[in-house]
C-alpha cells in the first residue's frame, strides 16, 4: 500500500494486482491524493492535471464501487477547484453522456453510478463556474431517474442535493423541477431513496422559500405519506425536513425582511401544529379515503407515521431553540394537549396508549433537553396550570356540574402526560425545585388523586413519588396529607384508589433514598391497611377498592427492608393467612360458592397478598427463614390450586410443580390464548443474546427516540400504562416511569420465567410430554396464530435452558433433545428476526446444556444440511446465525476441520448480493465464528480480510445493515489478531493495512450505526497498535460526530476518546483544539476558550444515558489527570469555574453571531440560535447541577492530584518565586477561585451540590490551612478568606436544611476551627454561633409527629454535630497545651468552646455509651435496650451503627480531655437535653435498682466506658486502615491516666493493667506507625507509674499501721512477694517485659540470640531511638513495682537488655553471660563480667565510643551500691578505664573524663573514696603540667576547666578537718594559672580565657577559705619576687613546683 501513495496512479503497479486487490489499491490511492491534494503545490497539480484526469477518468469508467466512486468524484473536483477548471465542462459533459447511455452490461450501472457522484461533486466544489451547463445537466438526471433503479434514484438524489449546494440561489430557475422529482421520490419503495430525497429537500429549503410558504401544506402532507411503512432511518431524516420547514414558517431567518412577494406570511405556531396533528390523527390520507375512515368510526392511521410526526414535532421545537421554548411554553402546551385529548387519537387502548406515549416523548425532548434549570422551573409552573385547567372532569359531587364521560376520558390523558413531565422535571431539578412547593404544585397534583380514571390517579401518584424523591424533606409532610385524606374519604371509590396509591409511592420512594422514612410513618401506613382490609366486606359498593388500597400499602410497607419489616412481620404472616383459605378443606368449599363480585374483591386481594410476598422476597431476603417459608406455603399452596382448579392440590410443593406446569403450558399454547396478541419485542430480547439484537432493526438499537420506536413492535393492545398493574409504583424504577405490560403480554412474560424456573423441578415423563405438546401444536396451526405459540414456547425452552447451568440441572432423558431441536429448528425459519434470533440462542445454550459432542456434531450437521436445502431468505439467515452461535457456551470451537467448513459455508452465504438479509445475518455469523476461534483462527484471517474488504467496496450503500455486519466482522478480526497486528513483517503489513481501508471505508457510510462501527474498531486497533493509528485524521472524525444525534454513535465516540486520552491526552487535546472553526457547530460555544473539554461537559449536561454519562466523566478525568499538573492548571480551573458559574440567574438575550452565520445552525439545539445567559458572559449557559457538581468533584481530583506533584503548589512564596522565573502554574495561585467555587457550590439551591461545595471547602482547609501568607508574616494565606468560609456554612445550618448537609457543614466547621486559621474573633463567633445553634438543635426533644427523616438521619445529625465540637474542643487543648492561644483568635476560642463543656460532656457520655451498646456481638443482642438509646431508635440500630463509627473516636478523646480537666470530679448533676428521652442507664446516674450512684460510682462507670470501647477497638481486626481512631484512643487512655483517680483505680486492679498491656502488646505487633509505637510505650509507662504509686501506697499504708514498728519485719508488697516469681498472663511487670522486649527487638535484631550471629546492617531513624529510649525508661522502672524478691528476679534481665542496648549502639559483639545468683550483688557482678572484658578493650582511637562506655560506667557505678562497686576486678578495671581517659589524647575525652570523674567524686563516700585516692594524684599532676603548657584551643581550655571541676569536687567532698590542707593544693593551681599583667594583651584567647576563670574562681573561693588563701597569696609573693631576682635561672623556677608540698597518701576522710 506504500506505492500507492504518490501523486500520480502507479499504473504499472495496479496492473500487476488481482481484481479484489486493484480495487483496493485504487482506493488507497484516491484515499492518499484526497489528503495530498490540498497540501500540493499548485503549479504542480496543474504540470500533472492531465495525466491525474486521464488516470481517474479511467477509473470511472472501470465500474467502481459505491466508496470508491465518492472517494473518484471528490478527487476529480478537488482537482479541477484546485487546478484549472476551465476544463471541467469537459468532464461535465462526458459525465452527462455516460448517464444517456444505454448500456444495461453489468458494468454499465457502477460507471453511470460514478458518472452521477462525479456530476454531483463537480457541481458542489465548483458552483457558479458550471451554472451553464447546469440545467441540461438537471434535465438529464431527472430524465434518467424515471428509468433507475433504486441505487440510481439514490445517487441521483444525492446529486442533486450537491449541485444545490454549491450553486445556492443560482439553482433557484429550476427549484421547481427539483421540488417534483423530490416529491416522487420521497414516497419510493426503496427506504434509502426516500431517505436521500428527504436530504435533497433539505438542501432545496435553504434557498426555496416556497417549501415553507405556499407548499408547506402539500410538502407536510407528503412527509405523512413518506413516513408510511418506513424504516427508522427514514422517519429521522423526514422528520428532520418537515421540523425545520415549520420552524422556517413560524420563525423566519430575516424576521426584519419585508414578506415575500406571492407568498404566504409567516405560519404561526397554531398552523403549523395544526399540520402537524393532521397527520397525527389523517395520516397522509386524501380528503375522500379520511371522510370514508370517519364515517365508518375506524383509524387508518400506522403507527410509524404517529411516530414520525412525533419526531418532527421535537425537530420543530429543537430547531427554534429554548428560547423560543420559553417564550412560546402556553401556547405550545395547549396545543400538544388538544393532540393528546383528540377522541380520533384515543378511540382504542392502544392507540391512546401510543398517543400518550408520543406526547410524553415530545415533552420530555423539549422541556426536558432545550430548558434551562430556570425555564423548567417556569415549565412546572405552566404544567401545573395545564393540569389545573382539567380539574372540572375530576367534579366535586355535584350532579349538575357533572362532566360527561367524554371529557373524563379526554382529560385523564392530558393528566397523564402532564403529570408524568411534571415527576421527570421535578426529578431532574432536584431540591431547586423546592420554591415551587410554596405555590400550588402539590395541591394541583393530589386534587388529581380524585380523578374518576385510574390512570389519571395512577399518573399523580407518580409524580407525587417524583416530588418525594426530588426533595426527601416533604415525602414526610406528603405522607400524613395523604393518609388523612385517605382516612376521611374512606367511603370514597376514587379516593381509596387514588391516596392509596399516593401512599404507597410515597413509601415506595423512601427505599432508594438514603435519608429515608420515619419507622412512626410505617407503622402508621401498616395500621391504615389493615383497617382497610378489615372494613373491606363491610360495604359492597367499595370493597373492591379497600382491598386493593390495603394491600397496595402493604407492599409499599415491605419495600422499606428488613429494619422495617421484622417488627411488623408477625401481623403481616396473619394478614396473609387471613385472606386465603386456612386448609385444603375450606378452599374445596370455597371453590363451590359464591358470585361473580365476591370472587373479584376475593382475587382482587389474593392478587395484593402475593404481590406482597413477591416484595418480601425481593426486599427483606434476610427475613425469609425456614419458619416464614413455612408459613407462606399454605397460602401458596391454595393459590396454586385456584390457579389451576383443582379441588385437591397435594400436600407437598415438589408435586404441586407438576399441576403448575399443566397451567402454564395451558397458558402459553392452550387454545383460549391463541387469538391473545404477542408481545415479542417484551418478551424475546430478554432471552436473546445481546450481540444478536442489531440484526432485528434500529428498534433495539440505542437510540434517544427509543421510547417511541418500540411502540410499533409491541401488542396492538398498546404498550406500558400504569393503570395495567397499580402495584408497580411499589418496584424500584430510574427516572423513568413504570410502564407495566397489558394482562395478557404481563401473564405470557410471567408464565415463560416461571416455566424455566418450575420445569427442572418436573419429574422426566412429563417433560418429555410437555415438549411433545408443543411441537404438536406449533405443527396444528398455521399463520399468525402458529406464530404466536411458537414465540411463547420457544421464549419459555430459552427461559428454561438459561436457567438450567444456573441450577446445575439436566435437561432430562435423550428422549426430550429431539423435540428441543424441533422447536428451535422450526422458529430458525420463522418470518419473525427476533425469533429467528432467540432459536439461534436457544440451540447454542441446548449444546451447553446437554454436553454432548455427539449432539453437537448432529445440530452442526442439521445446519449444514438446511442451508443446502433451504431457498427462503429467512431460512438460510437463520440457520446461518445458529452456524456461528453454536458454540457460544461451550468454550468456542476447537475443530480445525468444523472451523474450515463453517467458513465455507459462511462465505458463500455472504456473498449473495441477491438476499441483503441472507448477507447480513451470515456475516454476522462470520464475526462469531471468529470470536468464537480464537488463535485456530489466524490462518484465515487473510481470506477473511480480503472478503470483508471486497464486500465493502462493492456493498450498495441502500443497505447500510450489512455494511454494518462487515464492520463486526472487521472488529473481531482486529481482536483475533490482537497484539500480533504491531509486528513488522510483510503478512502482518499487509493485514493492518488492510484494517485501517476497512475503518475507512467504513468512516464514509452514510450510516450512523457502520460510523460507530468504524470507530469501535479504530478503538480496538489503536489498543493493539497504537502506532499506526493517525490521531490527527481520528480525533477531528470522532469531534464531528460527537454531536451526532444517534446515541450509538456518541456512545462510540466518547469510549473511543476515552481509550485515546488515557495513553496520549494531551496529543488529542492537540488536535482537537486545531479545529476549532470545524468544531463551531458542536456543543463548545465558544469552541476557543474551552476546547474540547468543553464540548465534552457541555455534552454531559445534556446526556441522560448513565453508560454515556460515566464515559465522558471518565474522559475528562483522565485529560485532567493528565494534563492538570503539566502546563494546564490555570486552564482547568477556568473551565470548572466557568461549568460551576453557569446558571440561570439574571437572563439576558444574547446572539452568538458566529452560530446564526453558521450554514447548519439549524441542525443544532438551543445552544445554536438565542439562548438565555447570565450577564457574566461565559462559555457556558445554564448547566444542569448535576454537571457542576461533576465539575466540583474534578476540583477535589485537581487537588488531590497536586499533592503528590510540585511542593510549589502548597506554598505561595515558593510558587511566587518559581512563578518569576519560569512560566510554570501553581495551584497556591488559584486559591481565591478555590474558595470562590466552594462558596458557589456550598450556597447552591441544590443540596447535592452543596455537598459537593462543602466537600471541595473541606478540602481546601486541610490543605491550604498551614500555608504562609509570605506578605504578612505570622499569618497563613487562607485568613483572607474566613467570611467566605462562614458565608458558605451558615445556609447549611439552616432550620431546614437536609441531615446530610448539615453533617457536612459540621465537618467543615471542626476542621476550620481546628486549623487554627480564624484569627478574628468577630469570624470565630460566627462559626461558633453556627456549630451552637446545631447543639441547641439536637438537644431539643423531637416531635415524632414532625419527624421529617428516617431516625437514623437525626442520629447521623447528632454525632456530626458532637464529632464536630469534640474535634474544635480538642484543637482548643492542644492550642492551650502549646501556649498558642495567647492571640485573641486562640483565647475567644478556648472561652467560646468551654462555656459549651457542661452540655457536651453528657451527651458526648451518653453517645459513648450508645456505641458501647452497639457494638456488643450478636449473642448479647438481648442487653440492648428495648428502646434504643439516647440518640438512636430501636427500629434503626443497624442504619445507626455506621454513623457511630465514624464519630466516636474524637467524642471519646475530647471526652477524656474534659474528665481529665475536672479531675474525675462531678461539679454539675444537671443534665442535658438529649434528642430522645434517656434511657435509666444513659446518663449513669442511676443503678439497677433505681436509687442515685454516689459520685465514686460514677467516676468508675465513665472510666470503665472510656476503658471498654478503646479495648473493643483495638482489638478489632478491622481497625487496620483506621490509624486516627486508634491514634484518638492511645490520646484519650494517655489523658485519663495523667490523673491521679484513674490512675489509682488501674494501678489496683492488676487484671485490668495486665489486659491493657495485652491489648497494647497486640497493637505493637500489628501496627507500623511510629506515632503508635511512641503512644504504646508512653501508655506503658503509665501503666507502670500507676502500679508504682499503688505499691508504694501500700507499703506507706504498712509503715504507719498501728504497731508496725512492734513488728520485726513488714509484709512484701510488689510483685513477686517473698519468692520473686512472675506468672505469664498474670503479671504486669512480665507484660511489661515483652512488650518491652518486643520493641528493643524489632529495633535492635542483635539482641536476640536467634539473629546475634548475623550480619544485618540497620541504622536507628530518630524516631527509633526514641521509641529505644522510652522502652529503656519503663525497664527502669519495673524494680520498683516488685518486691525485693521479684526485683532480683528481673534485675538480670533488665541489666541484660540494658548491656545488649548500649553494646549495640557501640556496634561490638555480644558475649554471652552466665546464670544468675539468687542475690542482687551477685547478680549485678555476673551481669556486669561481660561489661568489664568489653571495657578492657582498646578503644583509644573511638573518642565517642570511649565517652560513650566512660558515661555508662559512671551511670553503673553511681546506680550500684559498694559492695557491686569495690568488688574486684571490677574496682581495678573501672580505675583501669578511668586512667586511660585522663592519658587519653583527645581533649574531649579527657574534659569528659574529669566531668564524669566530678560526679564520682560527689558520690557517697562508700563509692568516691576509693576513686579520690586512687585518680586524686594524676589530676593534680595534670593541672600543674598546665602552667609549663597552656591551652591553645578551646578543647584544651575546656580539658584544664573540667579539671579544675573536678579538683574542686575532691576538695568539697573531704572533711572539714582536711579540707584547708586540699584547698591550699587547690589555691596555687589556681594562681599559677594566671598572666602577668604585660603578657595579658598578647596571651591567645584560651590562655586569657583561662586567666580570667582562674580569676573568678579565686575571688569565690577566697572568701570561703581566707586564712589559706592569705597563707598562699604571701607565698606566692615571695616566690614572685626570687623568681624576678633570678630571672635568668628558669630551671630553679621549674624545680620550686616540682612537686606539691601535699601529697594525698593519707585517708583524711
Amino acid at each position: 500500500m506504500e506505492r500507492a501513495h504518490s501523486l500520480l496512479l502507479n499504473e504499472e503497479v495496479c496492473s500487476r494486482l488481482a481484481e479484489h486487490q486493484r480495487a483496493e489499491f485504487i482506493f488507497e490511492w484516491l484515499n492518499h491524493l484526497k489528503k495530498l491534494l490540498p497540501a500540493t503545490d499548485r503549479v504542480d497539480i496543474k504540470q500533472n492535471q492531465r495525466c491525474l484526469v486521464d488516470q481517474l477518468s479511467g477509473i470511472l469508467v472501470g465500474s467502481p464501487g459505491p466508496p470508491t466512486r465518492w472517494l473518484l468524484a471528490h478527487c476529480l473536483a478537488m482537482l479541477y477547484r484546485l487546478g484549472d477548471p476551465l476544463s471541467s465542462s469537459l468532464l461535465v459533459d462526458r459525465c452527462n453522456d455516460i448517464i444517456r447511455s444505454r448500456d444495461d452490461s453489468p458494468s454499465g450501472l457502477p460507471t453511470r453510478l460514478a458518472a452521477v457522484a462525479t456530476l454531483g461533486a463537480l457541481y458542489e466544489q465548483l458552483g457558479r463556474m458550471l451554472v451553464g451547463s447546469f440545467r441540461d445537466s438537471l434535465t438529464n438526471l431527472l430524465k434518467a431517474m424515471k428509468s433507475a433503479e433504486s441505487q440510481g434514484r439514490y445517487e441521483i438524489m444525492l446529486c442533486v442535493e450537491r449541485m444545490l449546494r454549491g450553486l445556492g440561489v443560482s439553482a433557484v430557475s429550476c427549484h421547481r423541477d427539483v421540488y417534483k422529482a423530490a416529491r416522487t421520490c420521497l414516497t419510493d419503495r426503496s427506504m434509502s431513496v426516500r431517505c436521500a430525497a428527504a436530504k435533497c429537500l433539505m438542501e432545496l429549503q435553504r434557498e426555496a422559500a416556497f417549501l415553507w410558504n405556499s407548499e408547506l401544506e402539500n410538502v407536510a402532507t407528503l412527509c405523512f405519506r413518506a413516513f408510511e411503512g418506513s424504516n427508522d432511518n427514514v422517519r429521522v431524516s423526514v422528520a428532520k425536513l418537515l421540523g425545520t420547514l415549520l420552524a422556517a414558517a413560524v420563525e423566519t431567518r430575516q424576521p426584519a425582511a419585508a414578506p415575500r412577494q406571492g407568498g404566504r406570511g409567516r405560519s404561526s405556531l397554531e398552523e403549523a401544529m395544526a399540520l402537524l396533528t393532521a397527520g397525527f390523527l389523517r395520516g397522509g390520507a386524501g380528503f375522500l379515503r379520511a371522510s370514508g375512515d370517519m364515517l365508518k368510526g375506524t383509524s387508518s392511521v400506522s403507527k410509524d407515521i404517529r411516530i414520525g410526526v412525533t419526531q418532527a414535532c421535537v425537530v420543530f421545537v429543537s430547531t427554534l431553540g429554548g428560547s423560543w421554548l420559553e417564550a412560546n411554553l402556553p401556547s405550545y402546551l395547549a396545543l400538544l394537549m388538544d393532540l393528546a385529548s383528540h377522541s380520533r387519537a384515543t378511540q382504542i387502548p392502544g392507540d391512546a396508549a401510543v398517543t400518550r406515549r408520543c406526547v410524553s416523548f415530545i415533552l420530555r425532548s423539549s422541556l426536558g433537553s432545550l430548558l434551562g434549570e430556570k425555564a423548567q422551573t417556569n415549565a412546572l409552573k405552566q404544567l401545573c396550570l395545564v393540569v389545573a385547567s382539567q380539574k372540572p372532569a375530576i367534579g366535586d359531587g355535584n350532579v349538575e356540574t357533572r362532566v360527561s364521560s367524554a371529557d373524563v376520558s379526554a382529560s385523564q390523558h392530558v393528566l397523564v402526560c402532564c403529570l408524568l413531565e411534571l415527576g421527570g422535571l421535578v426529578q431532574g431539578l432536584g431540591s431547586t425545585a423546592a420554591p415551587l412547593l410554596s405555590d400550588t404544585l402539590v395541591d394541583t397534583v393530589v386534587s388529581v388523586l380524585l380523578h374518576p380514571a385510574s390512570s389519571a390517579r395512577l399518573a399523580a401518584a407518580w409524580c407525587l413519588r417524583c416530588v418525594a424523591a426530588a426533595m426527601p424533606s416533604q415525602r414526610s409532610p406528603l405522607l400524613d396529607r395523604c393518609t388523612e385524606r385517605l382516612a376521611a374519604l374512606k367511603s370514597s371509590p376514587d379516593a381509596l384508589v387514588g391516596y392509596g396509591a399516593a401512599v404507597a409511592a410515597l413509601v415506595a420512594s423512601a427505599q432508594n433514598c438514603p435519608l429515608g422514612l420515619p419507622h412512626t410513618k410505617g407503622k402508621a401506613v401498616l395500621v391504615l391497611a389493615e383497617d382497610l382490609l378489615r372494613s373491606a366486606s363491610q360495604s359492597s359498593r367499595i370493597s373492591l377498592q379497600r382491598t386493593q388500597a390495603g394491600w397496595l400499602l402493604v407492599s409499599s410497607l415491605i419495600t422499606l427492608g428488613p429494619a422495617v419489616v421484622e417488627h411488623h412481620l408477625p401481623r403481616l404472616l396473619l394478614l396473609w393467612r387471613c385472606v386465603f383459605p386456612a386448609s385444603l378443606r375450606e378452599q374445596e368449599i370455597e371453590l363451590r360458592r359464591g358470585d361473580y363480585f365476591t370472587w373479584q374483591v376475593t382475587l382482587e386481594g389474593r392478587a395484593g397478598a402475593l404481590c406482597a410476598m413477591k416484595n418480601l422476597l425481593l426486599h427483606c431476603r434476610e427475613l425469609v427463614t425456614d419458619h416464614n417459608i413455612g408459613l407462606l406455603l399454605t397460602p401458596l399452596a391454595c393459590a396454586v390450586a385456584l390457579l389451576t382448579k383443582s379441588l385437591t392440590p397435594p400436600p407437598l410443593p415438589s408435586e404441586s410443580f407438576g399441576l403448575v406446569m399443566n397451567q402454564l403450558v395451558s397458558d402459553l399454547s392452550g387454545p383460549d390464548n391463541l387469538n391473545q396478541p404477542c408481545s415479542d419485542l417484551t418478551l424475546l430480547p430478554p432471552l436473546c443474546h445481546h450481540d444478536d439484537l442489531p440484526l432485528v432493526g434500529p428498534a433495539l438499537h440505542h437510540t434517544h427516540h427509543r421510547y417511541v420506536e418500540e411502540q410499533l413492535h409491541g401488542s396492538s393492545v398498546g404498550g406500558g400504562s400504569l393503570d395495567h398493574d397499580p402495584f408497580s409504583l411499589c418496584e424500584t424504577h430510574d427516572q423513568a416511569p413504570p410502564a407495566p405490560l397489558p394482562p395478557p403480554a404481563a401473564l405470557t412474560t410471567a408464565a415463560v420465567h416461571l416455566f424455566g424456573a418450575v420445569f427442572p423441578h418436573i419429574i422426566s415423563a412429563q417433560r418429555v410430554k410437555i415438549l411433545e405438546q408443543f411441537v404438536e401444536t406449533v405443527n396444528q396451526l398455521k399463520g399468525q396464530r402458529q406464530q404466536t405459540v411458537q414465540t411463547h414456547v420457544c421464549a419459555a425452552l430459552c427461559s428454561l435452558l438459561k436457567v438450567l447451568p444456573l441450577v446445575r440441572g439436566s435437561l432430562g432423558p435423550e428422549e426430550i433433545r429431539p423435540s428441543a431441536v424441533s422447536l428451535l429448528s422450526g422458529a430458525l425459519e420463522s418470518s419473525s428476526p427476533l425469533l429467528r434470533c432467540l432459536a439461534a440462542e436457544g440451540l447454542a445454550r441446548l449444546v451447553q446444556v446437554v454436553g454432548d459432542a455427539g449432539f453437537t456434531v448432529s445440530v452442526s450437521l442439521l445446519c449444514f444440511d438446511r442451508l443446502k436445502t433451504a431457498r427462503d431468505a429467512a431460512s438460510r439467515s437463520g440457520y446461518a446465525l445458529a452456524l456461528g452461535a453454536l458454540h457460544r457456551h461451550t468454550g468456542g470451537i476447537s475443530s480445525p476441520q468444523h472451523l474450515s467448513t463453517c467458513l465455507g459455508v459462511l462465505f458463500t452465504l455472504s456473498q449473495d448480493s441477491t438476499s441483503p438479509e441472507v448477507q447480513t445475518w451470515s456475516l454476522h455469523s462470520l464475526s462469531l465464528v471468529v470470536d468464537l476461534s480464537g488463535g485456530l483462527y489466524r490462518a484465515h484471517a487473510e481470506s477473511s480480510f480480503t472478503l470483508a474488504l471486497r464486500l465493502l467496496l462493492s456493498a450498495p450503500p441502500t443497505h447500510p445493515e450489512v455494511h454494518y455486519s462487515l464492520g463486526r466482522c472487521l472488529h473481531a478480526l482486529i481482536t483475533c489478531l490482537g497484539p500480533d497486528l504491531q509486528g513488522d513483517g510483510a503478512v502482518v503489513t499487509a493485514l493492518r493495512s488492510s484494517c485501517l481501508v476497512g475503518c475507512g471505508l467504513m468512516q464514509a457510510s452514510p450510516d450512523c450505526l457502520v460510523q460507530a462501527r468504524a470507530t469501535s474498531c479504530l478503538q480496538q486497533l489503536h489498543m493493539f497498535s497504537p502506532a499506526h493509528v493517525n490521531l490527527s485524521s481520528l480525533v477531528p472524525a470522532l469531534c464531528a460526530n460527537l454531536c451526532s444525534s444517534y446515541l450509538c454513535l456518541r456512545r462510540a465516540v466518547v469510549a473511543c476518546l476515552r481509550q485515546l486520552v488515557q495513553r496520549e491526552a494531551l496529543e488529542v487535546s492537540e488536535h482537537a483544539v486545531t479545529l476549532v472553526k470545524e468544531l463551531r457547530g458542536l456543543m463548545m460555544t465558544p469552541t476557543q476558550e474551552v476546547g474540547l473539554e468543553g464540548a465534552l461537559f457541555t455534552l454531559l449536561d445534556r446526556e441522560s444515558d448513565p453508560g454515556l454519562r460515566s464515559d465522558i466523566q471518565e474522559t475528562l478525568v483522565h485529560m485532567m489527570t493528565s494534563s492538570a499538573t503539566s502546563g494546564k492548571l490555570g486552564h482547568w480551573l477556568k473551565l470548572c469555574k466557568d461549568v460551576l458559574s453557569a446558571t440561570t440567574g439574571t437572563l439576558i438575550l444574547i446572539i452568538h453571531l458566529h452560530q446564526k452565520t453558521d450554514a447548519d445552525s439549524s441542525r443544532d439545539d438551543d445552544s445554536s440560535v438565542f439562548r438565555a445567559r447570565p450577564e457574566s458572559v461565559g462559555p457556558f449557559t445554564a448547566l444542569r447541577w448535576g454537571t457542576r457538581r461533576f465539575a466540583m468533584a474534578c476540583v477535589c481530583r485537581i487537588i488531590e492530584q497536586c499533592e503528590s506533584a510540585d511542593p510549589a503548589h502548597f506554598d505561595m512564596a515558593l510558587a511566587q518565586e518559581r512563578r518569576l522565573q519560569e512560566s510554570t502554574d501553581f495551584l497556591v495561585l488559584h486559591l481565591g477561585d478555590l474558595v470562590r467555587m466552594a462558596f458557589m457550590a456550598a450556597t447552591d439551591h441544590s443540596d447535592q451540590l452543596r455537598l459537593a461545595g462543602l466537600q471541595t471547602l473541606l478540602v481546601i482547609i486541610r490543605r491550604f490551612s498551614d500555608v504562609p501568607e509570605p506578605e504578612f508574616p505570622g499569618h497563613v494565606i487562607l485568613e483572607q478568606y474566613q467570611a467566605n468560609v462562614g458565608a458558605a456554612l451558615r445556609p447549611a445550618f439552616a432550620a431546614d436544611a437536609a441531615p446530610d448537609v448539615t453533617a457536612k457543614a459540621c465537618q467543615v466547621c471542626s476542621a476550620w476551627i481546628s486549623s487554627g486559621v480564624v484569627s478574628d474573633l468577630r469570624d470565630l463567633r460566627r462559626v461558633h454561633q453556627l456549630l451552637a445553634s446545631s447543639l441547641a438543635k439536637i438537644q431539643v426533644e423531637r416531635d415524632v409527629s414532625g419527624q421529617l427523616y428516617n431516625e437514623a438521619m437525626a442520629a447521623m445529625e447528632t454525632m456530626a454535630v458532637l464529632k464536630a465540637w469534640a474535634e474544635a474542643n480538642l484543637s482548643v487543648s492542644s492550642l492551650a497545651n502549646d501556649g498558642t492561644s495567647s492571640g485573641s483568635g486562640g483565647g475567644g476560642l478556648l472561652t467560646l468552646v468551654q462555656s459549651d463543656l457542661a452540655a457536651l460532656s453528657r451527651l458526648w457520655l451518653a453517645a459513648l455509651q450508645d456505641h458501647a451498646l452497639l457494638t456488643l456481638p450478636q449473642e448479647n443482642a438481648s442487653q440492648l435496650p428495648a428502646a434504643g438509646g439516647s440518640f438512636y431508635t430501636a427500629e434503626t440500630l443497624n442504619q445507626a451503627r455506621a454513623h457511630y463509627s465514624s464519630s466516636w473516636a474524637p467524642i471519646l478523646h475530647a471526652t477524656s480531655l474534659w474528665l481529665h480537666s475536672t479531675g474525675f470530679v462531678m461539679s454539675d448533676n444537671s443534665p442535658a437535653n438529649l434528642s430522645r428521652p434517656a434511657t435509666p442507664t444513659s446518663m449513669g446516674r442511676t443503678d439497677s435498682v433505681g436509687g442515685a450512684k454516689s459520685p465514686e460510682d460514677v467516676s468508675s462507670d465513665r472510666l470503665h466506658l472510656i476503658l471498654g470501647i478503646s479495648v473493643e477497638f483495638l482489638c478489632s481486626p478491622h481497625s487496620q486502615d483506621q490509624m486516627e481512631n486508634i491514634t484518638s484512643c492511645l490520646r484519650a487512655l494517655q489523658t485519663l491516666l495523667d490523673v491521679s483517680w484513674p490512675r489509682a483505680k488501674i494501678g489496683n486492679d492488676q487484671a485490668l493493667s495486665v489486659e491493657l498491656l495485652s491489648v497494647l502488646h497486640r497493637l505493637m505487633v500489628t501496627r507500623e506507625s511510629p506515632s503508635v509505637h511512641l503512644a504504646v510505650l508512653e501508655l506503658l509507662r503509665q501503666i507502670v507509674t500507676a502500679a508504682q504509686e499503688h505499691v508504694r501506697e501500700k507499703r506507706h499504708s504498712a509503715e504507719v499501721d498501728d504497731g508496725a514498728s512492734e513488728k520485726e519485719t513488714l509484709p512484701e508488697f510488689g510483685e513477686g512477694r517473698n519468692t520473686g516469681g512472675l506468672i505469664p498472663g498474670h503479671s504486669l511487670v512480665f507484660g511489661a517485659l515483652e512488650l518491652c522486649i518486643c520493641v528493643l527487638v524489632r529495633k535492635l535484631p542483635q539482641l536476640s540470640p536467634k539473629l546475634a550471629g548475623t550480619s544485618s546492617v540497620w541504622s536507628l531513624t530518630d524516631s527509633d531511638c526514641r521509641l529505644v529510649a522510652s522502652s529503656l525508661c519503663v525497664l527502669s522502672q519495673l524494680p520498683s513495682v516488685c518486691s525485693p524478691e521479684g526485683s532480683v528476679s528481673i534485675l538480670p534481665t533488665i541489666l541484660h537488655l540494658l548491656l545488649g542496648v548500649l553494646r549495640e549502639l557501640l556496634h561490638q559483639p555480644h558475649t554471652q553471660t552466665g546464670n544468675t545468683h539468687t542475690r542482687t550483688h551477685t547478680h549485678t557482678q555476673n551481669r556486669v563480667s561481660p561489661l568489664i572484658t568489653f571495657f578492657s578493650l582498646d578503644l583509644c582511637d573511638r573518642a565517642v565510643d570511649q565517652i560513650g562506655l566512660l558515661t555508662a560506667l559512671t551511670v553503673f557505678l553511681l546506680s550500684a551500691g559498694p559492695e557491686v562497686c569495690t568488688a574486684e576486678p571490677l574496682h581495678a578495671l573501672c580505675l583501669q578505664r578511668f586512667t586511660a581517659g585522663m592519658d587519653a589524647k583527645d581533649p574531649l575525652v579527657v574534659s569528659r573524663c574529669y566531668q564524669l570523674l566530678t560526679s564520682v567524686f560527689q558520690a557517697p563516700p562508700g563509692i568516691a573514696v576509693p576513686y579520690i585516692q586512687a585518680l586524686g594524684l594524676p589530676l593534680v599532676r595534670f593541672l600543674q603540667r598546665v602552667e609549663r603548657s597552656r591551652p591553645q584551643s578551646p578543647e584544651e581550655l575546656l580539658r584544664v576547666l573540667e579539671g579544675v571541676r573536678a579538683l574542686e569536687a575532691l576538695v568539697q567532698a573531704a572533711d572539714e578537718s582536711h579540707r584547708p590542707r586540699l584547698v591550699a593544693i587547690l589555691f596555687p593551681l589556681l594562681i599559677s594559672f594566671l598572666l602577668d599583667e604585660n603578657a595579658l594583651g598578647s596571651a591567645p584567647a584560651a590562655s586569657w580565657s583561662l586567666h580570667e576563670a582562674a580569676l573568678k574562681d579565686l575571688m569565690r573561693l577566697g572568701p570561703q577559705h581566707s586564712a589559706v588563701f592569705r597563707c598562699t597569696a604571701v607565698k606566692g609573693n615571695q616566690e614572685s619576687l626570687n623568681t624576678k631576682a633570678s630571672g635568668a635561672n628558669p630551671g630553679g623556677r621549674s624545680g620550686a613546683k616540682s612537686s606539691p608540698s601535699i601529697t594525698l597518701k593519707t585517708n583524711f576522710l
